[in-house]
């Protein structure tokens, strides 16, 4: 039995002749004929009563009917939602963030974009660093990360940089600085540093390195921070100052003050990486959102 013996079953039911269900399908009457008796045969049970009028449904007719109805709408649900999921419009995509990026507008604004396009599709957000995502893009437990750009990735892995944004410095509120509202970045050069080191914070150690070569200075490392945000808290118990973007400016804590950074060409740069061979119509439509 196929669908189209039951699309041509419920025809004939609906016409009550075969005729002009016949008309309908825009077959022959007697290829018609024949598939009904073919599935009479095959079901061991008569569907229909001829009459000089047409076709009536017999009492199990009437019950096949029902059941045909139910199983031609599940298959075109099916067809639909097979149709949808290949867009991309249905499905789990896991997208995982550093800490910093989560204060970033940008990033936001992608993930409700795409909330709002595809309001079907589940979606499951991780936090961590960026080369624990970067790992976890790679073994395939994460489908879309936000990250610090690290120099080298995977081969099985595609980053590019997506968005960037200006450097501030975190000072305690008792800081010479802390009155200024523009610092350069070569007057830190005797100032204790509070960074999330290379392992954690992609390149963006590598880059405040690079300026401050530029500047003339090697920056002087205090304790290390595990998240951005906690350097911000440590800038706070007077360890030391901390250069972060400036979407962490957004992160309060009393007794720091945060003053934007004079630093040719530093910036916190954020990048989008995902597995080079997902065929996943769900994770190019978040893509294609940023």
């Amino acid at each position: 039995m196929e669908l189209r013996h039951l699309r041509y079953f419920l025809a004939v039911a609906e016409a009550e002749n075969f005729t002009k269900a016949a008309e309908t399908l825009g077959i022959g009457q007697p290829p018609l004929s024949q598939q009904i008796k073919a599935l009479e045969t095959e079901l061991d049970v008569e569907l229909f009563k001829r009459t000089a009028r047409g076709a009536e449904l017999t009492v199990a007719g009437a019950v096949f009917a029902d059941e045909a109805r139910r199983v031609l709408s599940d298959a075109d649900r099916a067809v639909r939602a097979a149709k949808r999921a290949a867009r991309g419009e249905t499905g789990h995509l896991r997208v995982g963030f550093t800490g910093t990026a989560a204060f970033n507008e940008h990033v936001s604004g992608l993930i409700r974009r795409f909330r709002e396009e595809y309001p079907e599709a589940e979606l499951s957000l991780h936090e961590a660093t960026s080369g624990v995502l970067l790992d976890s893009v790679e073994a395939g437990q994460l489908d879309v990360v936000i990250v610090r750009p690290i120099r080298r990735v995977a081969d099985a892995v595609h980053q590019r940089e997506w968005r960037d944004e200006p450097m501030f410095v975190a000072l305690p509120t008792a800081h010479p600085l802390a009155s200024r509202k523009r610092i350069a970045l070569k007057e830190l050069a005797e100032e204790l540093f509070v960074q999330v080191p290379r392992e954690a914070g992609g390149t963006l150690f590598d880059d405040i390195f690079a300026a401050c070569a530029a500047e003339g200075f090697s920056p002087k490392l205090g304790q290390p921070a595990p998240q951005m945000s906690s350097a911000v808290t440590l800038v706070a118990a007077g360890l030391g100052i901390s250069i972060v973007p400036e979407s962490i400016t957004q992160v309060r804590v009393a007794g720091v003050v945060y003053r934007a950074l004079v630093a040719r060409g530093l910036r916190a740069r954020l990048a989008l990486a995902s597995r080079r061979d997902d065929p996943s119509a769900v994770v190019r439509n978040f893509l294609s959102l940023a």
